[in-house]
């Protein structure tokens, strides 16, 4: 499965989450709401999560292998970095 469109929707510049992004997979395939976060080293992905009724955090959709969640997450940070880069550039945009 190859990732065929990444869409940078929001960028923050406050807190811990830093942007939110949309990934296509195969051209037919769409999950939105996955977060670029500033973790205490380094920024990572998350993936859409839900509150189940014990009031625990869950995710909806993830990778199943590790091979998986290194290339999503690397194709996602370098969108978003790529975008960040973009957006100071012209930040009138």
């Amino acid at each position: 499965m190859d990732i065929t469109g990444i869409k940078v929707r929001k960028i923050l510049d406050n807190g811990r989450l830093r942007g939110i992004v949309s990934v296509t997979f195969d051209e037919v395939f769409a999950v939105h709401d996955i977060k670029i976060v500033q973790g205490g080293s380094r920024l990572f992905v998350a993936m859409p999560s839900r509150r189940d009724e014990n009031g625990e955090y869950r995710d909806i959709v993830h990778p199943i292998t590790p091979q998986a969640r290194e290339r999503i997450e690397e194709q996602v940070l370098d969108a978003y970095l790529e975008e960040v880069s973009r957006r100071s550039q012209y930040p009138c945009e």
